[in-house]
């Protein structure tokens, strides 16, 4: 190449500062040594990219178009040398995270957000996981970070909030069309909507005694199935409040069990000795959870 990325940092700053004493000024040289590189500029390249005008050097037309292109060749340089400091010491360029299904979505998306404007250049590769799944993606190392519905055996886990489950049925569900409160007799003769363990242990957990049941491997066609009214099941109020404000869904009147809470909790797989950048998800993900709580909170006691 002709022209040296320090030379091509010159021009910006000539034109940016609005001439060569500022220029050099702003990059700590001599004016004659900015006045150089840019002499040796247009003779490299064959252009004159100055003209001047009184006591002014103006930028002829082709030393506008090559100031334009300059500036996109030092963002692109500034951009490379981002992914070099987010390239730590012993840590990759992204973060392996597991989340249990259960999770509200919307917290996640905010903390990632957040997470993205300190490290815009780490790649996050989200594992959506059920029961076992879970705990598992950590003990075989495929997540770095975890957010669990139960605390782990193996990693400690640090709680971070409680997540309610409704039972729940489309309106016409036959269930429904009882018209009294509900027992567990009554949910066994109906099928049950539940979501597959993502682990190779395929755990079972909550009440699944219906003697019919389909299971399925994503959240969202498990309550497809219940708005078209193929059966009931438990799922966290916050994944399903459009379908309960739009009457898709209507909690079951069951006398004990109708609602629980699940705790939430996040682990580290290397705990403290995990690399920077995935302890500062794993803090902004706890932030996010702790305003949304709040948020929560004072929504209710103003209501």
């Amino acid at each position: 190449m002709k022209i040296t990325l320090e030379q091509w940092q010159t021009l910006v700053a000539v034109v940016e500062a609005g001439g060569y004493a500022r220029a050099a000024e702003r990059m700590n040289k001599s004016q004659s040594a900015v006045s150089y590189s840019m002499s040796k500029m247009e003779e490299r390249l064959g252009v004159a990219i100055f003209r001047i005008e009184g006591r002014k050097a103006v930028l002829t037309t082709a030393g506008q178009a090559l100031y334009n292109q300059a500036r996109l060749l030092l963002e692109k340089a500034r951009f490379t040398e981002d992914i070099a400091r987010n390239y730590q010491a012993g840590s990759e360029s992204r973060i392996q995270l597991a989340m249990e299904v259960l999770f509200p979505e919307e917290i996640l998306t905010r903390a990632l957000f957040a997470f993205s404007e300190k490290y815009p250049y780490i790649r996050v590769e989200l594992h959506e996981t059920a029961l076992s799944g879970t705990d598992e993606a950590l003990r075989k190392g495929k997540a770095e970070l975890a957010i669990i519905a139960n605390e782990s055996a193996r990693f400690i886990g640090e709680f971070l909030m409680p997540v309610k489950l409704l039972a729940v049925a489309h309106p016409q569900h036959p269930l429904h069309l009882l018209g009294r409160t509900l027992t567990y007799d009554d949910l066994r003769c109906e099928r049950q909507i539940v979501i597959r363990d993502s682990g190779t242990q395929q755990l079972d957990a909550g009440w699944l005694d219906a003697q019919k049941r389909w299971t399925v491997s994503t959240m969202s066609t498990s309550i497809h199935c219940t708005t078209s009214g193929l059966g009931f099941a438990w799922y966290p109020q916050v994944k399903i409040q459009r379908e309960l404000d739009e009457g898709l869904l209507l909690p079951l009147p069951l006398e004990r069990g109708g609602e629980r809470l699940v705790d939430v909790y996040i682990a580290l797989r290397d705990g403290s000795s995990a690399a920077p950048h995935v302890q500062y998800l794993a803090e902004v993900i706890r932030h996010t959870v702790s305003s949304e709580c709040r948020r929560h909170k004072a929504q209710v006691a103003h209501s």
